[in-house]
C-alpha cells in the first residue's frame, strides 16, 4: 500500500483546485511622463553658485482592470542658484501590477509601500540620468523607506480620525 501525497489538491480548503492564495505579480513598468528645463543655458553653465534642491514625491494609484492596479512614483526637481534656475525634472515613472486574493487590509500597504519600494530605483536611475543628459552633474537620490513613511502618513490619519473635537475633555 503506498501512501497518498497531499499536492494541494487533497485536504487543503481549495475546492476543485481553486486558486486562492495571495499573488503578486510586476505585469510591466513605464516611463509615464518625463519633462526636463535647462531655461537658462547655455549661461547656467558659467554660474559659480551652488543650487538649491528642492525635490518633490507623490505616489497615486489607479486600477484600470480587474485584479489590475497601477502605482505611479512622481517625482519633481528644481534646481536654483542665485542667479536663477539651474534645472527642473519632472518624472512619472509606474508599474502595472498584478494583484490577486490579497485580503483588503494589505492592498493599500502594498500600493502605497511596497509597490513605490519596488520602482523607486529605476525612477532613480531615469532621473538621474535625465539630470546628467541635461549637462548636469547626475542626480542620485538617497533611497526612501517607504514602509517607514506609510506608517507615519497612517499615524496622522488615526490621529486625525480618533482626535476629540477642540474644547472637549
Amino acid at each position: 500500500m503506498t501512501d497518498a501525497i497531499d499536492n494541494g489538491l487533497n485536504g487543503d480548503n481549495s475546492p476543485n483546485g481553486a486558486d486562492d492564495l495571495p499573488q503578486v505579480g510586476l505585469i510591466a513598468q513605464y516611463v509615464k511622463d518625463l519633462s526636463f528645463e535647462n531655461p537658462n543655458a547655455p549661461a547656467v553653465y558659467s554660474w559659480q553658485t551652488q543650487p538649491q534642491i528642492d525635490i518633490q514625491f507623490n505616489i497615486s494609484t489607479g486600477s484600470p482592470g480587474d485584479d489590475v492596479h497601477e502605482v505611479a512614483l512622481k517625482i519633481t526637481a528644481k534646481a536654483v542658484a542665485d542667479e536663477g534656475t539651474t534645472f527642473a525634472v519632472e518624472l512619472v515613472y509606474a508599474g502595472l501590477f498584478g494583484l490577486r486574493n490579497i485580503p483588503e487590509d494589505q492592498l493599500q500597504p502594498f500600493l502605497l509601500a511596497e509597490a513605490p519600494r519596488l520602482l523607486f530605483p529605476f525612477a532613480r536611475r531615469v532621473l538621474a540620468d535625465t539630470v546628467q543628459d541635461g549637462g548636469f552633474p547626475p542626480l542620485l537620490l538617497d533611497p526612501i523607506d517607504f514602509g517607514a513613511l506609510y506608517l507615519q502618513q497612517q499615524a496622522g490619519v488615526d490621529g486625525i480620525a480618533n482626535a476629540e473635537p477642540a474644547g472637549h475633555a
